[in-house]
C-alpha cells in the first residue's frame, strides 16, 4: 500500500496522536566485534566491526547533547544521550533494532532514529560498514560489494547476543532492522531479497556518472575514480569471489521486521525474491529524492513485497534529509548533506519518521 499526500496527513495524525511506547532516558555505549568466520572486509583499514549502541537508561541519567566532529567545531547534532549510563531496570527483555547507514556514512548518522528507538524502549545497534564509512578511508570494494553489508549486520547480531552485558537484556524473539539508502537495500537483503547486479553494472558502463554509479562520497576515494565503470573494473581485480556470491541469499531469519528509509538499488533486487518475502516491511521515502527516487526503488519494493507499506513524504523532502541535523558550521562546510529545501524542517521529518518506525516495530512485535 502506498500512502500519498492525503493518506500521509491522516497517517501522520494517527502517529502523533498515539503516545510512544515509553519515554526513557537514553544511554550510549560502543563495542568492537571480531567475527570468527572468514569474511570479506572490503579492503577496510580495520578488520573488525565497530558498533554504536543506544539503550534505555535509568531515570536518574543526566543526558547531554552529542555531536559528530571536533568538540570545538561540531558538524552534526546527535541528540541527547549519556555515554555509558546505567541500563534501565526492566521486568522484560528489550527488543533489538539493528541499524545500517547509507553509502559513505556511519553508525552515528542514524543517531536521530536510534535515540528515538531507545527512548521508546528498544536497544538500537548500528555498525560502521567496512570500507564504506566516514570514520576510515573509503575503498572501492566498500562502495560496490553491497551484499556483503548484510553479513555485517548478522555478525553484529551474533556479537550483541554473545556480549555478557547486552545479550541477557535482549529479547531474541523481537529483533528488527532499519536502514537508510544503501542501508535500506541492506535490510531488504536481510529480509530475503536477492541481488542481480546486472541492471546497475550495465547502466554504469553507459552512464558512469549516474546517481546509481557515482555518489558524492566516491570523490574521496584514493586513488580517485571518474565513474562507476572504472570502480567496477577496479573491484573485479580484487573481489571475484565476492562478485560470484552476489546473487546468494543473505536472509537472517532472526530478523523479523524491517524498516527501509529511502532505500537504494531497488532495481537490483529480483522480483522473485521480493515476492517470496514474508517478513513485515515498512518503507518511507521523500517525494523529492534525486538519489534514490521512489519510482526506481521504494515503489518496486512496495509493489512486490507482500503486505509492504510505503509512505512518500510530500513536498521537498529529499535524500539527505534523513541524515542527522547539521550545526551551522556543518551547513557551511557540508552544504550538499546539510541544507534542505525551503520549507523542509529536518528535525520535524526525523520526529515523524522515528514515530513511524516505533509504531511499526511495536505493532509488529505485538508489544504492550
Amino acid at each position: 500500500m502506498r500512502f500519498r499526500f492525503l493518506d500521509l496527513c491522516c497517517y501522520a495524525f494517527i502517529i502523533f496522536a498515539t503516545p510512544l511506547f515509553a519515554q526513557n532516558k537514553v544511554g550510549t555505549t560502543t563495542r568492537v566485534f571480531h567475527p570468527e568466520a572468514r569474511r570479506n572486509w572490503r579492503g577496510a583499514e580495520h578488520k573488525e566491526l565497530h558498533v554504536t549502541i543506544w539503550y534505555p537508561a535509568v531515570d536518574s541519567t543526566v543526558e547531554a547533547p552529542q555531536f559528530i566532529g571536533p568538540p570545538d567545531a561540531p558538524l552534526f547534532q546527535l541528540g541527547l544521550s549519556a555515554p555509558n549510563a546505567q541500563f534501565a531496570p526492566a521486568l522484560r527483555k528489550f527488543p533489538l533494532i539493528l541499524l545500517s547507514h547509507g553509502t559513505g556514512g556511519s553508525a552515528a548518522q542514524l543517531a536521530w532514529l536510534a535515540t528515538a528507538l531507545a527512548r521508546a524502549g528498544f536497544i538500537a545497534a548500528a555498525v560502521d560498514h567496512p570500507g564504506n564509512n566516514s570514520t576510515e578511508s573509503y575503498t572501492a570494494e566498500g562502495f560496490l560489494l553491497w551484499w556483503e553489508r548484510a553479513t555485517d549486520i548478522s555478525e553484529v547480531l551474533d556479537g550483541v547476543l554473545k556480549d555478557p552485558e547486552l545479550g541477557p537484556k535482549i529479547d531474541v524473539t523481537r529483533v528488527g532492522a532499519a536502514g537508510f539508502s544503501l542501508g535500506g537495500y541492506t535490510v531488504m537483503e536481510l529480509a530475503g531479497a536477492e541481488t542481480d547486479v546486472s541492471p546497475v553494472f550495465d547502466k554504469c558502463r553507459v552512464a558512469p556518472r549516474s546517481p546509481d554509479c557515482f555518489v558524492p562520497e566516491m570523490r574521496k576515494l584514493d586513488p580517485p575514480v571518474q565513474g562507476g565503470d572504472e570502480l567496477l573494473a577496479r573491484v573485479r581485480k580484487t573481489s571475484g569471489e565476492s562478485l560470484a556470491r552476489s546473487a546468494e541469499s543473505y536472509r537472517d531469519p532472526r530478523i523479523t521486521a524491517v524498516f527501509a528509509i529511502a532505500p537504494a538499488l531497488g532495481q537490483v533486487l529480483t522480483t522473485e525474491s521480493l515476492r517470496a518475502i514474508r517478513t513485515p516491511v515498512s518503507i518511507v521515502v521523500g517525494a523529492a529524492d534525486p538519489i534514490a527516487p521512489a519510482n526506481e526503488n521504494a515503489d518496486i519494493l512496495r509493489a512486490n513485497v507482500h503486505g509492504a507499506r510505503e509512505v512518500v513524504l510530500p513536498g521537498q523532502v529529499a535524500h539527505y534529509t534523513f541524515l542527522d541535523t547539521c550545526t551551522e558550521l556543518g551547513k557551511k562546510q557540508l552544504a550538499v548533506y546539510c541544507i534542505d529545501a525551503p520549507g523542509v524542517d529536518r528535525d520535524a521529518v526525523h520526529a515523524q519518521v522515528s514515530a513511524m518506525a516505533v509504531q511499526f516495530f511495536v505493532k509488529t512485535f505485538r508489544m504492550k
